[in-house]
């Protein structure tokens, strides 16, 4: 779709100039001799580009400007101007012009800055996109969990996110730490600048001040020029320090001075650098027993400990995850590019049982090994690793009822009742679960113990 652009002047000949090599160059434009008629029509169609004169009767451009700043932010404005209204054109890059050209006209000239202004524009656009889909990447709200334990999760890290203070982010390895870290950075008045995260587990000790402050030119060997720390490049932002029980104890003591003092100091120089970030610190250890061995200062632990965020283990959050794996199907299906719908539900139930020391990060490396070796449209167990693979109850509960225990004529009643909420619902067990007051989890144990088909929506 070609641009829209509308040009605004009451000399006929300059406007209908404009306006003829605009239209040779493939823009979509229209015309208003005044700035009345094009307010008008702007109100009616949404305009890429407003090109207009500053002096004209009814409306000066400038009031122009101001009107389509205030009707239509996302059109951008350039100013036409005589060289004796120069200042003026100026006034009008002050209230929101992107632009000015100076009479008489040089075509080449005009053109050369629309084209800029369109690769512009197209730059913001792609950023807001690019944003937005961040922001939806890390929204907590698609962080996966509707377990009670994720549930405190969500609502802890909702307040905090409001808040500008320091988060400590617990939990065993695999858990998603990181993926919590940056939805509150994305969903706090710092969004739109940098968030950085550093594993300080991966720093060599000799470097963690140089890595953190930064450094100056010749401060020690191998400094050859100067270097920003990441807690400059995260000014104004969020900076993670994951791993934070494995900096080097003395790193410690400058680290909290650094909180307190909100400055730091370059390796090499004197002079304080003023910082503003926003700390987020995650740690799989116990740092209360890190303070007992001596390990980590009690100082710094409460100062990064404003508010705790404990993120559970898997096996505190079965009832997510069916919804977990189908979402890594769902995901690792535009990836993989392979038809899989879904996953069986015995092979779901197989997942359910076992014990994830890897936690949540070992399910999804589970889940994507099935997706490689699974050539059918739902997951089945002899995809899944052996370990992992359950013992198969081939029993079989078809007797007439007359001939059947009280359990038994109960579990064909439990089945046939399943069956038919399945039926009902279209094979939408998050519904059926709903329905019959189950978790999810709960429903899918169900199905296979009473042998329930196994293919899943």
């Amino acid at each position: 779709m070609s641009e829209k652009i509308l040009v605004v002047d009451d000399e006929e000949i300059i406007r209908e100039s404009i306006a003829m090599i605009l239209t040779k160059e493939g823009y979509d434009v229209d015309q208003a001799e005044n700035g009345g008629v094009a307010f008008e029509k702007i109100s009616d169609t949404s305009y890429d580009l407003v090109i207009s004169d500053i002096e004209m009767p009814v409306m000066r451009g400038v009031e122009l400007l101001e009107k389509v700043t205030q009707r239509s932010p996302q059109t951008f404005v350039i100013i036409i101007t005589a060289y004796a209204s120069v200042e003026t054109a100026i006034g009008a890059l002050r209230k929101g012009a992107y632009d000015y050209i100076i009479k008489p006209i040089e075509f080449d000239d005009l053109l050369f800055r629309v084209k800029k202004l369109f690769e512009h524009r197209s730059a913001i656009l792609e950023n807001a996109l690019l944003r937005q889909e961040v922001n939806r990447k890390y929204d907590f709200h698609n962080i996966i969990g509707k377990s009670d334990a994720m549930q405190r999760v969500f609502t802890t890290i909702q307040k905090v996110s409001a808040s500008d203070g320091t988060v400590l982010i617990t939990g065993v390895s695999g858990t998603g730490k990181e993926l919590v870290a940056r939805a509150i950075h994305y969903h706090s008045n710092r969004r739109n600048k940098r968030f950085i995260a550093v594993n300080c587990g991966a720093i060599v000790e000799t470097l963690f001040e140089s890595e953190l402050f930064g450094h100056k030119k010749g401060s020690f060997t191998g400094a050859v020029s100067d270097k920003d720390g990441v807690f400059k490049v995260a000014h104004n932002g969020t900076l993670l320090l994951d791993e934070i029980s494995e900096m080097p104890y003395q790193m410690q003591v400058k680290l909290l001075r650094a909180l307190e003092q909100r400055e730091i100091y370059p390796v090499g120089s004197n002079d304080p650098v003023t910082i503003d970030v926003r700390i987020v610190a995650s740690t799989n250890r116990n740092l209360k027993e890190e303070i007992a061995k001596g390990k980590f200062r009690e100082d710094l632990y409460y100062r990064l400990n404003v508010v705790e965020v404990h993120l559970p283990e898997l096996k505190e959050r079965i009832d997510d995850i069916p919804l977990l794996v189908n979402s890594f199907i769902a995901d690792l299906r535009k990836e993989m590019g392979k038809n899989i719908k879904g996953i069986t539900n015995q092979a779901m139930n197989a997942l359910i049982r076992h014990q994830w020391k890897g936690q949540v990060r070992e399910l999804q490396n589970v889940v994507e090994r099935a997706m490689i070796f699974c050539d059918e449209e739902y997951i089945d167990v002899q995809n899944l690793p052996e370990d992992i693979q359950p013992l198969v109850d081939h029993s079989s509960s078809s007797a007439p009822i007359d001939t059947l225990s009280l359990r038994d004529a109960v579990r064909n009643f439990e089945r046939q009742y399943i069956e038919s909420k399945l039926r009902d619902a279209n094979s939408d067990k998050e519904k059926v679960a709903q329905g019959l007051r189950l978790s999810l989890s709960t429903l899918y144990r169900k199905m296979e113990e009473l042998q329930i088909p196994l293919k899943n929506k």
